[in-house]
Parts: C-alpha cells; sequence; structure tokens
C-alpha cells in the first residue's frame, strides 16, 4: 500500500520562500510518477508539478514556471516542491499524489494522495 505524508506548509510573507516535502512509502510501479497539487478556497484542485522517478523533465503549470521547482531523493523516497517568490494568489492547501505516469497527474488524476498541507502567503 502506497502512503504519502506531506510536511513543509505554513505562513510566509509575499516574495519568501517554503519547502514542501512529500515521504513515499511502499512505493511500487504505480506511483512512478509524483505530483504536486494545490487547492485554494473555493476553487477546484488544480495541478501544479510533477515528475517521474525513472526520468525526464519535470512538468509545471504555467503559473508557477520559473518559480516554483519539482525534485526527487530517491534514496529517501521523497519528492519535494521549492517554491519561491510566493504570492497570495498561491494560497492553497498543497497535496501529494502519485500514480503511474506524469501525463496522468497532469489530467488530474492521482492513484494516491496524502491528506495535504496549508501554505498561507500573506500579502
Amino acid at each position: 500500500q502506497v502512503q504519502l505524508v506531506e510536511s513543509g506548509g505554513g505562513l510566509v510573507q509575499a516574495g519568501g520562500s517554503l519547502r514542501l516535502s512529500c515521504v513515499v512509502s511502499g512505493r511500487t510501479f504505480s506511483a512512478n510518477a509524483m505530483g504536486w497539487f494545490r487547492q485554494a478556497p473555493g476553487k477546484e484542485r488544480e495541478f501544479v508539478a510533477a515528475l517521474a522517478w525513472s526520468g525526464g523533465n519535470p512538468a509545471y503549470t504555467d503559473s508557477v514556471k520559473g518559480r516554483f521547482i519539482i525534485f526527487g531523493d530517491n534514496a529517501k523516497n521523497t519528492v519535494y516542491l521549492q517554491m519561491n517568490s510566493l504570492q497570495p494568489e498561491d494560497t492553497a492547501v498543497y497535496f501529494c499524489a502519485a500514480n503511474l505516469a506524469v501525463p496522468v497527474l497532469r489530467l488530474g488524476v492521482g492513484k494516491y494522495w496524502g491528506q495535504g498541507t496549508q501554505v498561507t502567503v500573506s500579502s
């Protein structure tokens, strides 16, 4: 059973940075791709970024390109989301998710989900 546990959320001022972590346990081929999603109050959950443990270029939604970086540490079974130049519109609950491939995650389809971590950016 694949389990995902996020951490690293918090309150930060606009322009600041945060790093989210997602520890993966019970990893299988069905969790080859890891991604981050977010859901702001009153809005639908949206794709943020994803990568594949097997390699290839990460994928990002346009609004975070150049500000957020997704990367993984195979030895620690952990995927990170480095968030820089944060803005109030980045405020949301951030979820880690896993599925077979990055394109599937980009469609919003996660096979496994974490519980979420709150990120609040003050202006």
